[in-house]
């Protein structure tokens, strides 16, 4: 069986990582700084492409690493419409809207173009593996109790269906044989339902629900938030702040690394005790939420993400859940390996790749 080799490609605010695959082998990775000063000259975060390319290029060339040979070309992707799972190889149609960032600015957007542009220069294949955009919600999920507000899919996408699948193999099954809960603990968190190979509910963890996290609000009782709008206190940047930058951890412990929030609660800081708890609590309550969405026909819970290093997580999370399924703890992000894995997928012809037409999965409901 032939061994492919894969370039995987995820660009972040100022750096990009990269890493390159024979096979499922990881042969370099490096995570490429980008200089804020200098970004900040780009009007558009498409305007960036040929200086991080060139940086790219340059890490590659000190590294002693060459392109040439490459058989994929993999990227994170984003700013497209919501799409169903999958890999997705990179078009005319999913460049446009990712140059653009059709539905978010994020410099996500430039892994497509670069996958694509590396591509057409080295020979190889661009795709872009379960996008940021992945949505497979069912209708009754996105149903709120207010008319034209509803709930859509922004959860880890490439990290839970990566470890979904991981996890299906090391069972000797198939990822859409199971029905499995994954709770990716990090920066963000979200709690997810996946039933037989889709992600049918899950926690927004952009716009503030499901636990709190890190940075991020968490659900919160409406009421207040509109009276905290209304009070002239806040600018509407800082309450949208709030929800996502400056909410959870860092609002009541001044802190997003919860590393530094263990270490309070080890010197005696019993708030820090208290707001931690109430974290790890929120995650097992929507846990507990997700197993009946799937009717407590659970094969198998998983921790996920940076967070699920930490026993004491882990440990009350288990004491709250295990009676409903297996716990399984797979610590870390596997978003690289993800990246590779969804090409050598469809290179070895385990999966066929998919086409982006630019026409979303779901796009309201006609009432």
């Amino acid at each position: 069986m032939k061994t492919y080799k894969v370039f995987a490609i995820n660009p972040g605010s100022t750096s990009t990582k990269i890493a390159m695959f024979e096979g499922e082998k990881e042969v370099f990775s490096k995570n490429v700084s980008h200089d804020a000063e200098k970004l900040k000259e780009f009007k558009e975060i498409s305007d960036q492409f040929d200086y991080r390319k060139e940086t790219i290029l340059k890490e590659l060339a000190e590294a002693g690493q060459t392109l040439e040979g490459v058989d994929a070309f993999s990227a994170r992707g984003g700013g497209l419409v919501n799409v169903e799972g999958g890999v997705y190889k990179v078009g005319e149609k999913l460049l446009e809207h990712a140059r653009i960032g059709y539905t978010v600015k994020h410099p996500a957007t430039l892994g497509a173009q670069l996958a694509d542009a590396f591509a057409k220069e080295y020979g190889g294949v661009a795709f872009v593996v379960n996008p940021p955009d992945v949505d497979e919600f069912t209708d009754v999920a996105r149903v709120t109790g207010l008319k034209g507000i509803y709930r859509e899919s922004r959860i880890h996408a490439l990290n839970q269906k990566e470890i979904g699948i991981r996890y299906a193999a090391k069972k000797g099954k198939k990822y859409e044989d199971l029905n499995l809960i994954i709770c990716h603990i990090g920066g963000g968190i979200s709690v997810t339902a996946h039933e037989h190979g889709r992600m049918v509910d899950s926690n927004d963890i952009a716009n503030g629900d499901g636990p709190m996290a890190p940075t991020r609000c968490g659900q919160l009782p409406v009421k207040d938030v509109v009276t905290m709008c209304y009070s002239g206190k806040y600018t509407e940047r800082e309450m949208r702040e709030k929800i996502t930058k400056t909410g959870g951890l860092v609002d009541h412990l001044g802190t997003s690394d919860a590393r530094e929030v263990t270490e309070m609660i080890k010197n005696g800081n019993q708030y820090a005790k208290l707001i931690y708890d109430a974290m790890i609590y929120e995650i097992g309550k929507t846990a507990g939420s997700m197993a009946a969405v799937l009717c407590g026909n659970v094969d198998g819970i998983i921790f996920t993400g940076g967070i699920s290093h930490d026993k004491y997580v882990v440990e009350k999370l288990t004491r709250m859940l295990s009676f409903i399924a297996p716990i399984t703890v797979m610590a870390g992000e596997f978003e690289m390996e993800a990246l590779a894995a969804g090409a050598i997928r469809v290179l070895s012809g385990e999966e066929e790749a998919k086409t982006y037409t630019g026409i979303p999965v779901w796009n309201g409901f006609n009432v």
